[in-house]
C-alpha cells in the first residue's frame, strides 16, 4: 500500500467524522477529499482517466438512486401537495433567477432557463438528512419540505430530456416544450408498464435462485442497458439510469433491492463526487472568489423569498415557512450532477469557466444549510426572532398523543392493523423507517412516523411507556430486524404484550423463543382462512371448522408441522 493511499483515507476519515459532527453529509466530505488529494492541494492523485471512469459510474449511480426513490403510485396519491407545493416553488424560483442570469451573465436565453431550473432545485439526501437529525420529519413542515423535494425529483425527467435541445443553438420555446412533454409522458408510461409487465417477471425469476450475486448482478446490468437505451436514442445516459430505478421502483422488490445495491451506491457516489473534487480548478475559483461568495448569497436570497412567499400564499405558518425556505435555499446534487453530465456529454452551452464557478456555488450553498439552520435556532430560543410566534413542540399532536398500540413497521400488514385499530377508536402510533411509506400514511391520514425501532431513545419519545402501552405489533418483514425491536421493547416495558408477524413456521418459533405472547405465520393463517372458506362451502359447520382450526394452531402449530411443507 502506498503512502498516498493511507494519506487520502485518513484523510477521508477525519473529513466524514467533522462534517458529520456538523450535520453535514458525508458526500461532502467526498467532495473535500478529493480536492484536498487532487492537484491542487496535496497532490496525491491526478484526475486520470480511470477516476473519471469510476466519477461516470458514479453519476449512473446517483441518478439511478433517484430515480428508485419515485414510485408512480405514491406520487398519484400525494398528487396534491407534490404538483402544488412543489411546482409552485420551482417554478417561482427559476422566475426570480431568470432575469438576474439574464442581465449578469453573457449566456444565451436558453442557458439562463436551464440554469435558473438548476438552481431551483435543492439537495435531497442534505435535507431528509437534516431533518432526520432534528427528528422533524414526521412534523407538518417536514412533509409539505419533502413533497418539494419528490416535485423536483420527478422534474429530473424533462430536465435531462431538454439536454440534447441545451446543446443546440436554436430554440423554439412551443416546439420544444411540445416536444419534452411528450417526451416526459412517453419515458413515465413506459416505466409503469414495463416495471409492471417485464420487470416483475424477469425479478421473480432472479429472486427464485436465491443468489445475492446474481439478484445484485441483474439490477446492474438494468442500470447499463437504460444508459446505453437512452444513448442510442440520442439521449443523456444519465437519464437512462434514472428510468432505471423509476422502472424498479415499480416491482415488488422495491426494497429489497435498495437494501442490496445501498453499499455499492454509496462506494460509486464517493467516486463521483472524489472526482468531482479533483477536477476542480482551484486556481480559477481562488481567482473569482468574490464571484463565489457573491453567488452563493444571492442564491440563497432569492430562493428564501421565493420559497417563502409560496409557503405563505398556500397559507402555512410563518414559522413553517421561514423554516421550510432556510432548508430548501441551497443548491443540490441535481445541479451539480447536470453540470457533470454536460461536461462528460461534451455539451459547452456554458463556458467551461462559468461551470466551475456554478458547481463552487452549489457545493457551498449545501454546507451552509446546516449553518444557517444553527443561527436561525440560536436566535429563536434567544426571541430575536419571530418572538410573536411561541416555541411549540415538533412533533404534531397526533404523534404526540399516548398511544395504547405501539406498531412496529408499516407495511401492509401494519397498515391493516392501524385501520382496525382507527376503527374502534383506539389510539396508536405506527413507526417506519420508509420515508415514502410514512409521507403517504400520513396523507391517508394515519398516525405513521419515521423512526428506527431498534433504536431505544427513539421508541421512548414515540410514546413507548412500560404504564401507558398495552399491546406493540411487531409488523416487520425481517426476522432479524423483528428480534432486535423486541428486545427494544423488553428493555423499556418488560411486561408489555407483543404480537409479531411472522412469514413462515420457522420465524415464529424463532420469535416465540424472544418472549412475544403471539406470532401468526402468514402463510399459514392465509391458508386456514382459505381452507375455512372451502370447508363453509362443503357444508362443514362453523362450529366444527373453529374446532378443527383451534387443534392446528395448538402449541404453536405443531400439528401443522407434522403435516406440511414449511415453504411459501
Amino acid at each position: 500500500m502506498t503512502p498516498a493511499i493511507l494519506i487520502f483515507f485518513a484523510v477521508l476519515f477525519v473529513l466524514v467524522c467533522l462534517l458529520r459532527v456538523a450535520r453535514i453529509g458525508a458526500l461532502v466530505a467526498f467532495l473535500l477529499a478529493g480536492i484536498i488529494s487532487g492537484p491542487y492541494v496535496l497532490n496525491l492523485f491526478q484526475l486520470s482517466d480511470t477516476w473519471s471512469f469510476l466519477g461516470d459510474l458514479g453519476i449512473l449511480f446517483l441518478w439511478f438512486n433517484m430515480g428508485l426513490g419515485i414510485n408512480m403510485h405514491r406520487l398519484w396519491e400525494m398528487r396534491r401537495t407534490i404538483f402544488g407545493f412543489g411546482a409552485a416553488q420551482v417554478l417561482m424560483v427559476a422566475i426570480m433567477l431568470l432575469p438576474v442570469l439574464i442581465g449578469i451573465t453573457p449566456w444565451t436565453v436558453l442557458g439562463c432557463i436551464m440554469v435558473a431550473l438548476l438552481l431551483a432545485m435543492s439537495s435531497t439526501s442534505a435535507d431528509i438528512q437534516l431533518l432526520t437529525d432534528r427528528n422533524q420529519l414526521n412534523t407538518n413542515m417536514g412533509r409539505q419540505t419533502f413533497s418539494i423535494l419528490l416535485f423536483q425529483d420527478l422534474l429530473s425527467i424533462p430536465l435531462l430530456a431538454m439536454l440534447p435541445v441545451f446543446a443546440g443553438k436554436s430554440f423554439n420555446l412551443g416546439a420544444t416544450s411540445i416536444d419534452i412533454l411528450v417526451l416526459s409522458i412517453t419515458l413515465i408510461l413506459s416505466v409503469v408498464l414495463i416495471g409492471r409487465f417485464l420487470l416483475n417477471p424477469l425479478m421473480r425469476l432472479v429472486a427464485r435462485l436465491k443468489s445475492r450475486e446474481a439478484f445484485v448482478l441483474t439490477i446492474m446490468l438494468i442500470i447499463i442497458l437504460g444508459a446505453l437505451g437512452m444513448e442510442l436514442l440520442g439521449l443523456p445516459a444519465g437519464l437512462g439510469a434514472f428510468l432505471a430505478g423509476m422502472l424498479l421502483s415499480e416491482t415488488i422488490y422495491r426494497h429489497q433491492i435498495s437494501a442490496e445495491i445501498s453499499p455499492y451506491s454509496i462506494l460509486f457516489l464517493a467516486f463521483f463526487f472524489i472526482a468531482l473534487g479533483m477536477g476542480l480548478n482551484l486556481p480559477l475559483l481562488g481567482q473569482n472568489w468574490y464571484i463565489v461568495l457573491a453567488g452563493v448569497v444571492g442564491l440563497v436570497v432569492i430562493k428564501f423569498f421565493a420559497i417563502f412567499v409560496v409557503a405563505r400564499v398556500r397559507h402555512v405558518s410563518v414559522p413553517d415557512a421561514t423554516m421550510i425556505a432556510l432548508i430548501l435555499a441551497q443548491g443540490g446534487e441535481f445541479g451539480l450532477l447536470m453540470l457533470q453530465t454536460m461536461k462528460s456529454a461534451g455539451i459547452d452551452a456554458l463556458p467551461q469557466a462559468h461551470q466551475e464557478i456554478l458547481t463552487a456555488i452549489i457545493i457551498v450553498s449545501i454546507m451552509l444549510t446546516p449553518i444557517l439552520m444553527a443561527v436561525f435556532d440560536l436566535l429563536r430560543r434567544r426571541g430575536k426572532i419571530l418572538s410573536r410566534y411561541p416555541m411549540q413542540s415538533i412533533e404534531d399532536k397526533a404523534s404526540s398523543a399516548k398511544p395504547t398500540v405501539v406498531i412496529c413497521g408499516f407495511g401492509r400488514v401494519g397498515q391493516i392493523v392501524a385501520e382496525m385499530l382507527t376503527a374502534e377508536k383506539i389510539p396508536y402510533v405506527a413507526i417506519d423507517l420508509d420515508v415514502n411509506a410514512v409521507m403517504l400514511g400520513r396523507e391517508r391520514g394515519f398516525n405513521v412516523v419515521y423512526g428506527n425501532t431498534t433504536n431505544d431513545s427513539v421508541m421512548r419519545d414515540f410514546g413507548l411507556s412500560p404504564r401507558r402501552t398495552r399491546a406493540v405489533v411487531i409488523a416487520l418483514d425481517n426476522v432479524s430486524t423483528a428480534r432486535d425491536t423486541i428486545s427494544t421493547v423488553r428493555n423499556i416495558a418488560p411486561r408489555v404484550r407483543i404480537f409479531a408477524r411472522a412469514r413462515n413456521l420457522a420465524d415464529t418459533h424463532e420469535l416465540l423463543k424472544y418472549g412475544v405472547t403471539q406470532a401468526l405465520p402468514e402463510t399459514i393463517e392465509s391458508s386456514f382462512m382459505l381452507a375455512s372458506g372451502v370447508l363453509s362451502h362443503l357444508g362443514i359447520s362453523e362450529s366444527k371448522i373453529n374446532g378443527l382450526l383451534n387443534d392446528l394452531r395448538a402449541d404453536n402449530y405443531a400439528g401443522v408441522g407434522k403435516t406440511i411443507s414449511d415453504k411459501n
